[in-house]
């Protein structure tokens, strides 16, 4: 079951060899408004944020002290009809995709900071401001472009489990919130997903405060599935933030957001569950408990907090945004690495 395949590699790296060339072949240029770097894989990645590695329920390899919840009850040998397979129910957080969130359109700091020209929402640039309600400000609002990262690092690199388990996809930039009309239009948004509207009375918004406790404590509430936590609310899934409290937290909401709207047009399947064991399955409203997240840039996040170095959404940035929030800069890019729950049946007699 365990074994390295290098096969993968050879087609990995033609995928990222025909991604830099993509982007260089663009008009593509320097700007001071978008700067950034490759992530490194090995010293910007904590690899920590994978464990626990559970064997029939239980954790087989956790001396990291990985965060983790209970996704599945499988605790004996399981099977699958297609194809027919009888093996080992796992579980492990899977690094098979990234984002970046930037001020500037069609910026891309996870490229090493390669902008392209973009022919729509060119003039949708990120900002900072004031929410103005009878001419008085009320709260600090932002906008952000985003960016979405297949990056199927675990898959490349065979250093887990069989290929059975894992994200196989190529290396890939599915999508970009420039090209994305619902990214900063709230009506076409709610469009998307009308059942969103009832969460935006006062008893909805108060259980927000439930959310964020119990994201910081552990992991977040999926029944409060309106709310991100600390992070803010969940709904509407635009880019813009009515409550900006620093860059590194409305970076990682609309990090969420992107995902909860993938979830939403079926695009993005769930991986963790029963249901998963077999293949993946769809979901149109998301588990947030399913995703981890750790900083790629500005300042990778490898250095461990109460022996952590990766958060489940909603967790308050009070900690990890230390040393990113630059008083003489108005505004800044993030990347993230997105760490998947995965639960599957790895195949020992195929």
């Amino acid at each position: 079951m365990f074994r390295i395949n290098i096969k993968p590699l050879r087609s990995a790296a033609m995928a990222v060899l025909a991604a830099v060339a993509a982007i260089a072949s663009s008009p593509a240029s320097a700007d001071s408004m978008c700067q950034g770097s490759f992530p490194n894989l090995i010293t910007d990645v904590c690899w920590s944020c994978t464990f626990p590695l559970k064997l029939f329920g239980q954790a087989a390899f956790d001396s990291a002290g990985g965060e983790d919840y209970a996704s599945s009850d499988k605790t004996s040998v399981c099977t699958c009809k297609s194809p027919p397979t009888v093996g080992i129910p796992t579980s492990f957080w899977e690094l098979n995709q990234m984002t970046d969130v930037t001020t500037t359109p069609g910026c891309f700091p996870m490229l090493g900071g390669a902008k392209v020209n973009v022919g729509v929402n060119a003039d949708a640039y990120g900002h900072n401001g004031n929410n103005e309600q009878g001419g008085m400000a009320q709260a600090r609002e932002s906008f952000r472009q985003v960016n979405l990262y297949i990056n199927p690092a675990m898959y490349i690199m065979g250093a887990v489990l069989d290929n059975s388990c894992m994200d196989n996809r190529g290396i890939d930039i599915p999508w970009v919130s420039f090209a994305d009309p619902t990214h900063n239009d709230e009506e076409l948004a709610n469009i998307l997903t009308p059942y969103a509207f009832p969460f935006g009375s006062m008893v909805a918004i108060g259980a927000m405060s439930a959310d964020a406790v119990a994201a910081t404590a552990g992991f977040p509430i999926p029944e409060i599935f309106w709310a991100a936590g600390s992070f803010g609310p969940m709904y509407p899934l635009t880019g813009t933030n009515q409550a900006h409290l620093s860059n590194e937290q409305s970076a990682r909401l609309q990090t969420t957001r992107v995902l909860a709207k993938l979830h939403a047009a079926g695009t993005q399947w769930a991986a963790a569950g029963n249901d998963a064991m077999c293949s993946y399955y769809p979901q149109i409203i998301m588990d947030k408990r399913q995703y981890k997240l750790q900083r790629l840039y500005p300042r990778p996040q490898t250095e461990k907090i109460n022996g952590k170095c990766c958060d489940p959404i909603g967790r308050t940035t009070i900690l990890t945004e230390s040393g990113t929030e630059a008083p003489l800069s108005t505004f800044r890019d993030f990347g993230y690495a997105i760490f998947r729950k995965r639960d599957c049946c790895s195949g020992a007699f195929p």
